[in-house]
């Protein structure tokens, strides 16, 4: 009922899996990954324990083919299940059982696999390992993303569509899992998943480069106008607002940003255009103010 994709990125060491299904809330069950450890797709008559299973034997070392094996030679129903893995070492190991629903197949390739049941044709799996390794250049999420895509393209699901979801984790082990979730997307229902799902990919392309500011402590910080930390900080604003559209938080904070550095008349333009949508943000400049990011005797907040 689903195609899906498992994948390390060779180049940073990151660890992804996108799915996308005629399901509801397809991610609650099929995708599951933690950063240096790997990533894991179970699906078709779905176990979920093949997840936090798969993941914790490779935590403990078993390479993510011998981690798959080991929890199949136990499954009594493993005949109907579809799951693949891939550990932090780029090992793969893919599961696809007799009695899956047809068309169900599945494709390894370099440090990926592609996985498909209940598909319109049996050429899916293929398409989506085309796309995903045509696609050198791009970040893990965006190849992620082709490959699914590609796998719609080639007739999907046979049922259609309902959801989709996309985890990519960092490649670095850390005592901070939570923190090593560049990427953590759902659809649960809609139309047109991929559609919507791609969107938001973009939109936490663009919140990142905001949360980078924020990260930075800059704002808490004197800013001396033309530094490389302000501009740096200018150029990450402009391009998460290029990303968000009429949502314009990016926009406040780089007047702010400008209203510390002295540039008030840059600031007030950059609040005018993040009022335009949203009249409060002049008020939050108050509140934000008092919180330690201005003096209160800032011209951007006297209007002297």
């Amino acid at each position: 009922m689903t195609y899906s994709i498992v994948a390390r990125d060779p180049d940073t060491g990151d660890l992804g899996v996108a799915v996308q299904s005629h399901y509801f809330g397809t991610g609650r069950v099929v995708t599951w990954a933690q950063a240096g450890v790997g990533a894991v797709a179970t699906q078709s008559i779905v176990e979920v324990s093949y997840g936090p299973h798969g993941l914790d034997r490779m935590r403990d070392g078993v390479p993510a083919d011998a981690a798959l094996a080991q929890l199949v030679a136990v499954d009594p129903m493993e005949i109907v299940r579809q799951v693949a893995m891939v550990d932090a070492n780029g090992v793969v190991g893919t599961h696809t059982g007799a009695g899956c629903v047809s068309r169900a197949g599945h494709r390894a390739g370099h440090q990926v696999s592609a996985q498909a049941n209940m598909m319109e044709r049996d050429t899916v799996w293929d398409a989506m390992i085309d796309a995903y390794e045509g696609s050198t250049g791009h970040d893990l999420a965006e190849r992620l993303l082709l490959a699914l895509e590609a796998a719609e393209t080639e007739g999907g699901d046979v049922r259609g569509k309902q959801s989709a979801a996309l985890l990519v984790v960092s490649g670095p082990r850390s005592d901070a899992p939570w923190d090593q979730r560049p990427v953590d997307l759902r659809v649960d229902d809609a139309q047109v998943p991929l559609a919507e799902l791609r969107r938001l990919v973009g939109v936490n392309r663009a919140v990142a480069r905001m949360s980078n500011v924020f990260n930075s402590g800059l704002l808490f910080t004197p800013v001396q106008a033309g530094s490389r930390e302000l501009t740096g900080a200018l150029a990450d604003l402009e391009a998460a607002q290029l990303g968000l559209g009429d949502n314009r938080e990016p926009s406040f904070w780089a007047a702010a940003l400008l209203a510390k550095a002295g540039q008030i008349d840059e600031a007030r333009h950059k609040l005018s255009f993040a009022s335009q949508t949203n009249d409060r943000w002049p008020t939050f400049l108050h509140s934000v103010a008092a919180a330690g990011v201005l003096p209160s005797d800032n011209p951007l907040l006297t209007g002297a």
